[in-house]
């Protein structure tokens, strides 16, 4: 097999001026090329040489681009795809990306993004951010994974769909419980594949006031709003070269959805107040405890978006599915705690609290389980955890915190047993603070699982904790 110059791309489209456009293009750009026409000459250049990366039409007169894609997965081959599928063939698309491919285009082709997407797939807009981050990429790579405790087999499948992913650029939508460490894939994605070291930005969407969501997510100029006293680059610009995690992307309202769709298909976005777009280039991760699919038939969630995000989905187990885990991961959780708190030797569990975790369901996944070692961690000063170190509910369910029972907490007089309130709103502020904390008590203050239980999205929860002055016990993580 012959020696292969850097950069030598092959080119494969029946149309002779498309070829010629794409030729011209790449050229400027200082590539090698080599075209064909069909699948039969595009395989038979194959197997004389290796190119890389390889741009091709999906439909040629001898079959498609997903055949091309079949012979170099069969063949283990290193190069990286980029399909060109017809105007509105979405389908097209993500069937390429589950095929394989690094990335897609559609027709008519924007020579921009063109350009940007040949360079991603070369490596080209990376190779001087990679070259500064080229000593923390290993580093990034090693504590990806090795976060991801556990040696079910559940986790083992996760692993590997981590493993194929993080080789393209194709959308992927984490879903899972709040709690299962569905930050931790994505950072394993991102650690995994080709831009380890670059920017890994991770936003939870439903932390975001929604006037500010514009904002925050495409950033702004001077001027754009009072209190823009400078230009600001936003979320989709800082992951530039690298990737963006959108957590909880089931709470956006309609209108970002919209706007999110947009950057997504135009991969440009227009900061407030600016008249041009900026091209980005970024690897999108998104995640949520929602049935996205149900959302979209209650009409709260874009089918257009959803399809987007959906390319590969991989399910995040929760803890209760991988008890055999739990031992793993409860040792790993205490090693990092202890490591943060600089404690040192870290303290391990006994054989009765190993077992107490182990029948305890965690209904807060494994960052219940983390709260509960903080805990125990900060109130126990000796080297070994014992079962009474671990503040978990007992069997008769879950109860309110040691902290807050000395201040029981009792619900306002029913109206139709005492007089009328002479001030309304705080009346029902009280009840609504008894309502909310109660929630909050019987789901160890996790705020999505106790807002989910009242019909409430994070950010309406958030809003009225915030609102009445409630907060969580010490060391609440609950999302």
């Amino acid at each position: 097999m012959a020696t292969t110059p850097s950069d030598r791309l092959l080119v494969i489209d029946d149309e002779p001026d498309l070829r010629t456009l794409y030729e011209m293009t790449l050229l400027r750009e200082g590539y090698n090329l080599v075209s064909a026409g069909t699948v039969s000459e595009a395989l038979a250049l194959l197997e004389q040489e290796r190119f890389t990366a390889v741009i091709s039409d999906m439909r040629l007169p001898d079959g498609s681009g997903l055949d091309v894609l079949a012979w170099l997965e069969r063949a283990q081959r290193p190069e990286r795809v980029v399909v060109i599928t017809a105007h509105g063939s979405a389908e097209n698309a993500v069937e390429a990306l589950k095929a394989g491919a690094f990335d897609y285009l559609t027709k008519p082709v924007d020579l921009r993004q063109f350009r940007s997407v040949v360079a991603s797939a070369t490596g080209r807009d990376a190779q001087r951010s990679r070259r500064e981050a080229a000593a923390s990429a290993p580093l990034v790579r090693s504590e990806a994974l090795g976060r991801l405790a556990g040696e079910s087999e559940v986790m083992h499948q996760v692993r590997a769909l981590i493993d194929k992913v993080s080789r393209s650029m194709a959308p992927v939508l984490l879903q899972g419980e709040s709690g299962t460490g569905k930050e931790l894939v994505a950072r394993a994605i991102h650690g995994q594949g080709p831009r380890a070291g670059l920017p890994f930005v991770a936003v939870n969407c439903g932390a975001i006031p929604e006037h500010l969501l514009e904002a925050e997510f495409f950033g702004y100029r001077k001027g754009a709003f009072t209190g823009a006293a400078e230009d600001r680059e936003g979320f989709f610009q800082a992951a530039q070269g690298g990737t963006l995690f959108l957590d909880e992307i089931g709470d956006l309202p309609l209108a970002m959805q919209s706007k999110l769709l947009r950057a997504i298909q135009e991969r440009a976005v227009r900061p407030v107040g600016a008249v041009a777009e900026t091209p980005v280039n970024l690897r999108l991760v998104s995640a949520t405890h929602k049935d996205l699919a149900a959302e979209v038939t209650a009409g709260r969630f874009r089918q257009d978006l959803f399809y987007r995000l959906n390319v590969i989905q991989i399910r995040v187990p929760p803890l209760r599915e991988r008890l055999q885990d739990l031992d793993d991961i409860a040792q790993a959780l205490l090693q990092r705690i202890a490591a943060d708190a600089g404690v040192v030797p870290a303290p391990s569990l006994s054989a009765s609290a190993l077992q107490r975790l182990r029948a305890y369901p965690f209904p807060g996944n494994v960052r219940e389980l983390e709260n509960v070692l903080h805990r125990a961690l900060a109130l126990s000063g000796g080297q070994l955890l014992e079962a009474e170190d671990l503040d978990l509910p007992d069997a008769q369910g879950l109860a309110l915190p040691v902290e807050r029972e000395a201040e029981p907490v009792t619900a306002p007089t029913p109206l139709a047993e005492g007089p009328l309130p002479d001030d309304l709103a705080a009346y029902l502020d009280r009840v609504e603070r008894v309502v909310l904390e109660r929630a909050l008590a019987a789901h160890r203050y996790n705020r999505t699982a106790a807002g989910a239980s009242l019909g409430l999205s994070l950010r309406q929860m958030r809003y009225r904790m915030a609102r009445l002055g409630i907060g969580g016990p010490e060391g609440d993580g609950g999302a």
